[in-house]
Protein backbone atom coordinates (compact mmCIF):
# COMPACT_ATOMS: atom_id res chain seq x y z
CA UNK A 1 0.00 0.00 0.00
CA UNK A 2 1.61 3.30 -1.24
CA UNK A 3 1.85 5.78 1.47
CA UNK A 4 4.58 8.43 0.45
CA UNK A 5 6.25 9.96 -2.90
CA UNK A 6 9.65 11.43 -2.13
CA UNK A 7 10.84 14.03 -4.80
CA UNK A 8 14.57 15.10 -5.84
CA UNK A 9 14.49 18.81 -6.69
CA UNK A 10 16.78 20.20 -9.00
CA UNK A 11 15.63 19.60 -12.77
CA UNK A 12 12.56 17.43 -11.13
CA UNK A 13 10.21 19.60 -9.38
CA UNK A 14 12.22 22.89 -10.35
CA UNK A 15 14.70 24.50 -12.65
CA UNK A 16 17.25 26.96 -12.38
CA UNK A 17 16.04 30.34 -13.44
CA UNK A 18 18.00 32.91 -15.72
CA UNK A 19 20.60 34.12 -13.03
CA UNK A 20 21.67 31.04 -12.47
CA UNK A 21 21.76 29.83 -16.88
CA UNK A 22 24.30 31.49 -19.55
CA UNK A 23 23.12 35.03 -19.15
CA UNK A 24 23.56 34.61 -15.33
CA UNK A 25 27.02 33.52 -15.85
CA UNK A 26 28.18 35.96 -18.24
CA UNK A 27 26.72 39.11 -15.84
CA UNK A 28 28.49 37.55 -12.94
CA UNK A 29 31.30 37.09 -14.72
CA UNK A 30 31.46 40.81 -15.62
CA UNK A 31 31.49 41.51 -11.63
CA UNK A 32 34.66 39.62 -11.81
CA UNK A 33 36.47 40.57 -14.84
CA UNK A 34 35.87 37.60 -16.89
CA UNK A 35 34.13 38.00 -20.14
CA UNK A 36 32.01 34.55 -20.37
CA UNK A 37 30.53 33.11 -23.96
CA UNK A 38 26.85 32.13 -23.33
CA UNK A 39 27.49 30.04 -26.04
CA UNK A 40 29.69 27.54 -24.42
CA UNK A 41 27.26 26.86 -21.77
CA UNK A 42 26.35 23.79 -22.51
CA UNK A 43 29.58 22.03 -23.78
CA UNK A 44 31.10 23.67 -20.35
CA UNK A 45 28.48 22.25 -17.92
CA UNK A 46 28.68 18.95 -20.05
CA UNK A 47 32.23 18.75 -19.37
CA UNK A 48 32.16 20.06 -15.83
CA UNK A 49 29.96 17.01 -15.43
CA UNK A 50 31.90 14.40 -16.54
CA UNK A 51 34.94 15.24 -14.59
CA UNK A 52 32.98 15.94 -11.32
CA UNK A 53 34.45 13.96 -7.95
CA UNK A 54 31.80 12.47 -5.34
CA UNK A 55 33.10 12.93 -1.76
CA UNK A 56 34.45 9.00 -0.99
CA UNK A 57 32.46 8.91 1.92
CA UNK A 58 29.23 10.84 0.20
CA UNK A 59 29.83 13.58 2.72
CA UNK A 60 28.22 16.73 1.47
CA UNK A 61 31.19 18.90 0.14
CA UNK A 62 30.20 22.51 -1.00
CA UNK A 63 34.28 22.82 -2.23
CA UNK A 64 33.21 20.23 -4.80
CA UNK A 65 30.52 22.01 -6.52
CA UNK A 66 32.92 24.95 -6.29
CA UNK A 67 35.43 23.65 -8.19
CA UNK A 68 32.59 22.03 -10.69
CA UNK A 69 31.08 25.74 -11.30
CA UNK A 70 34.64 26.50 -11.87
CA UNK A 71 35.32 24.27 -14.39
CA UNK A 72 32.07 25.47 -16.02
CA UNK A 73 33.12 29.21 -15.72
CA UNK A 74 36.58 28.24 -17.21
CA UNK A 75 34.75 26.54 -19.91
CA UNK A 76 32.75 29.77 -21.11
CA UNK A 77 36.22 31.55 -21.32
CA UNK A 78 36.82 32.84 -17.98
CA UNK A 79 40.68 31.44 -17.50
CA UNK A 80 41.61 34.28 -14.96
CA UNK A 81 42.71 33.50 -11.16
CA UNK A 82 39.31 34.97 -10.31
CA UNK A 83 37.48 32.32 -11.86
CA UNK A 84 37.56 30.72 -8.33
CA UNK A 85 35.55 33.65 -6.45
CA UNK A 86 33.11 34.21 -8.97
CA UNK A 87 32.29 30.15 -9.31
CA UNK A 88 31.93 30.95 -5.08
CA UNK A 89 29.50 33.66 -6.22
CA UNK A 90 28.15 31.44 -8.37
CA UNK A 91 27.77 28.29 -6.08
CA UNK A 92 26.07 30.97 -3.04
CA UNK A 93 23.44 31.79 -5.50
CA UNK A 94 22.33 28.32 -5.96
CA UNK A 95 20.72 28.66 -2.09
CA UNK A 96 18.56 31.03 -2.93
CA UNK A 97 14.90 29.98 -3.61
CA UNK A 98 13.81 33.03 -5.80
CA UNK A 99 16.73 31.44 -8.46
CA UNK A 100 14.59 29.07 -8.90
CA UNK A 101 11.30 28.61 -11.09
CA UNK A 102 9.10 25.23 -10.88
CA UNK A 103 8.13 23.01 -13.72
CA UNK A 104 4.62 23.54 -14.89
CA UNK A 105 4.03 19.77 -13.97
CA UNK A 106 5.24 20.26 -9.99
CA UNK A 107 2.08 21.97 -8.66
CA UNK A 108 -1.04 20.04 -10.20
CA UNK A 109 0.64 16.49 -9.31
CA UNK A 110 1.67 17.37 -6.29
CA UNK A 111 -1.86 18.41 -5.21
CA UNK A 112 -3.38 15.34 -7.14
CA UNK A 113 -0.88 13.16 -5.16
CA UNK A 114 -1.95 14.85 -1.82
CA UNK A 115 -5.71 14.71 -2.57
CA UNK A 116 -5.23 10.87 -2.99
CA UNK A 117 -3.96 11.20 0.99
CA UNK A 118 -0.09 10.67 0.17
CA UNK A 119 2.62 12.18 2.45
CA UNK A 120 4.84 13.65 0.60
CA UNK A 121 8.94 14.58 1.05
CA UNK A 122 11.83 16.60 -1.04
CA UNK A 123 14.96 14.82 -0.77
CA UNK A 124 17.65 16.88 -2.38
CA UNK A 125 21.70 17.32 -2.90
CA UNK A 126 21.81 20.90 -1.69
CA UNK A 127 23.22 23.43 0.75
CA UNK A 128 20.14 25.46 0.07
CA UNK A 129 17.76 25.54 3.01
CA UNK A 130 14.88 23.70 1.63
CA UNK A 131 12.23 24.92 4.78
CA UNK A 132 12.70 28.33 2.64
CA UNK A 133 12.60 26.94 -0.73
CA UNK A 134 9.14 25.01 0.52
CA UNK A 135 7.80 28.03 1.67
CA UNK A 136 8.36 30.36 -1.35
CA UNK A 137 7.15 28.26 -3.59
CA UNK A 138 4.35 27.49 -1.35
CA UNK A 139 4.92 23.54 -1.91
CA UNK A 140 2.46 21.27 0.42
CA UNK A 141 4.81 18.81 1.43
CA UNK A 142 5.38 17.28 4.88
CA UNK A 143 8.89 17.06 5.18
CA UNK A 144 12.34 18.64 3.03
CA UNK A 145 16.16 17.17 3.47
CA UNK A 146 18.86 18.78 2.22
CA UNK A 147 22.33 16.81 1.87
CA UNK A 148 24.22 20.05 3.40
CA UNK A 149 22.07 20.14 6.56
CA UNK A 150 22.04 16.21 6.62
CA UNK A 151 25.77 15.74 6.07
CA UNK A 152 25.55 13.44 3.66
CA UNK A 153 24.56 13.25 -0.21
CA UNK A 154 22.63 11.05 -2.23
CA UNK A 155 23.21 7.68 -3.20
CA UNK A 156 23.65 7.60 0.15
CA UNK A 157 20.78 5.60 1.69
CA UNK A 158 20.86 7.00 5.06
CA UNK A 159 19.50 10.01 3.57
CA UNK A 160 16.47 8.22 2.03
CA UNK A 161 15.89 6.50 5.26
CA UNK A 162 16.07 9.65 7.40
CA UNK A 163 13.08 11.17 5.28
CA UNK A 164 11.35 7.74 5.68
CA UNK A 165 11.14 8.15 9.03
CA UNK A 166 10.17 11.52 9.05
CA UNK A 167 7.11 10.88 7.02
CA UNK A 168 6.59 7.53 9.23
CA UNK A 169 6.35 5.32 6.26
CA UNK A 170 8.35 1.96 5.82
CA UNK A 171 10.55 2.02 2.28
CA UNK A 172 7.92 -0.62 0.90
CA UNK A 173 5.39 1.61 1.23
CA UNK A 174 6.96 4.49 -0.58
CA UNK A 175 8.36 5.76 -4.13
CA UNK A 176 10.96 7.83 -5.21
CA UNK A 177 10.85 10.62 -8.24
CA UNK A 178 14.26 11.98 -9.51
CA UNK A 179 16.48 12.75 -12.85
CA UNK A 180 19.44 11.22 -11.97
CA UNK A 181 19.65 7.13 -12.51
CA UNK A 182 22.61 6.86 -9.79
CA UNK A 183 21.29 9.48 -7.21
CA UNK A 184 17.86 9.23 -6.94
CA UNK A 185 16.73 5.45 -8.31
CA UNK A 186 20.09 3.31 -7.58
CA UNK A 187 19.92 5.35 -3.97
CA UNK A 188 16.19 5.01 -3.30
CA UNK A 189 16.67 1.25 -3.89
CA UNK A 190 19.76 0.85 -1.58
CA UNK A 191 17.71 2.01 1.25
CA UNK A 192 14.60 -0.89 0.40
CA UNK A 193 12.75 1.64 -1.45
CA UNK A 194 11.32 -0.38 -4.45
CA UNK A 195 9.69 1.65 -6.78
CA UNK A 196 12.12 4.56 -8.15
CA UNK A 197 10.53 6.02 -11.21
CA UNK A 198 13.78 8.00 -13.36
CA UNK A 199 12.18 11.39 -14.90
CA UNK A 200 14.04 12.18 -18.09
CA UNK A 201 12.10 15.41 -19.19
CA UNK A 202 15.54 15.82 -21.85
CA UNK A 203 15.51 11.87 -23.39
CA UNK A 204 18.57 11.57 -21.67
CA UNK A 205 18.45 7.83 -21.32
CA UNK A 206 16.49 5.89 -23.93
CA UNK A 207 17.99 2.93 -22.89
CA UNK A 208 16.59 2.93 -19.42
CA UNK A 209 13.39 0.92 -19.29
CA UNK A 210 9.73 3.11 -17.08
CA UNK A 211 11.00 6.58 -17.83
CA UNK A 212 8.63 9.16 -16.67
CA UNK A 213 8.78 11.98 -19.62
CA UNK A 214 7.16 14.72 -17.22
CA UNK A 215 5.29 14.16 -13.99
CA UNK A 216 1.89 14.42 -15.69
CA UNK A 217 2.84 10.56 -16.35
CA UNK A 218 3.97 10.32 -11.95
CA UNK A 219 0.14 9.22 -11.07
CA UNK A 220 -0.88 6.40 -13.50
CA UNK A 221 3.07 5.25 -12.94
CA UNK A 222 1.96 4.39 -9.39
CA UNK A 223 -1.50 3.17 -10.70
CA UNK A 224 -3.79 5.73 -8.88
CA UNK A 225 -6.66 7.07 -10.12
CA UNK A 226 -7.91 10.12 -11.00
CA UNK A 227 -9.77 12.09 -8.39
Amino acid sequence: MLGAVLFDVDFTIARPGPELGPEGYRRLGERFGLELDPSCYKQARERAVEGIRRHPELEHDEEIWVAFTERIIRGMGGEADSAYECAVAMTRAWEHAEHFELYEDALPVLEELRAQGLRLGLVSNTGRNLDEFVAHHRLDVEAAIGSGAFGRTKPHPTIFRAMLERLAVEPAAAAMVGDSPEDDVEGARAAGIGTAFLLDREDRYPEIPDRLPDLYALPAALGLHPT
